[in-house]
């Protein structure tokens, strides 16, 4: 797997693009720069890798856009050694953002064709996240409850579930809708108690129940 002194450049323009914005902190910028995110994109579309946009990959899925995943992965407000739930690996992106930033990942993908591939990709690429084949919706409680939560595809509405498995304190980033999505923070004040804050509109495939049994 190559990462040549051209993909480095264009990811170095890449997140200077990011930074210009004046969003993002500067380990979400780093993280962004460690990844190279050409080694995540579906075949022939690697020339794309470094435009900030969503592109397809397996199994009618996205790879999102560079500024969404920094953008959630700012809303997080991520510590070292968190333990963080993804519900959607997908290309394994994201996965490989949170991991350079420090924490544990527990991820959940329900297409089984994507669970593969992506495992093996991250493997391959030295991390080491908990990746789980199964249905986003209702989360891992027995690896619970997790200091954050992040969702990589619309819900419709927020599970419940991922609602329980989040710590007091803990923040839960979610794009909520059908058609376009609002992206929710959640923050947990007690057991039963959220604050809830809107983050503008994204577009996201969307969030699916149970288990895609394609291959």
């Amino acid at each position: 797997m190559v990462d040549s002194y051209v993909h480095k450049g264009l990811r170095r323009k890449l997140v200077e693009e990011l930074k210009a914005k004046n969003l993002f902190s500067p380990s979400v910028l780093d993280a962004i720069m460690a990844v190279p995110r050409h080694l995540f994109m579906a075949k022939g579309l690697e020339k794309l890798a470094y435009k900030d946009q969503a592109l397809p990959i397996a199994a009618g899925q996205t790879i999102s856009q560079p500024f969404t995943v920094a953008f959630q992965t700012q809303l997080l407000d991520i510590h070292t050694g968190d333990k963080v739930l993804e519900i959607g690996t997908g290309s394994g992106y994201q996965t490989a953002i949170l991991l350079e930033l420090g924490v544990k990942v527990f991820s959940i993908e329900r297409q089984r064709e994507l669970f593969i591939s992506t495992q093996g990709l991250l493997k391959n690429l030295g991390y080491q996240p908990h990746l789980f084949y199964g249905d986003g919706y209702l989360g891992q409680p027995s690896y619970g409850p997790f200091d954050r939560i992040i969702v990589t595809a619309g819900a419709p509405f927020i599970p419940e579930p991922l609602k329980k498995q989040l710590k007091i304190s803990g923040r839960l980033v979610v794009p909520v809708g059908d058609k376009t999505q609002k992206m929710s923070l959640l923050v947990k004040i007690s057991e039963n108690k959220f604050e809830t804050t809107s983050h503008g509109d994204f577009l996201f495939v969307p969030l699916l129940q149970g288990k895609s049994q394609t291959k």
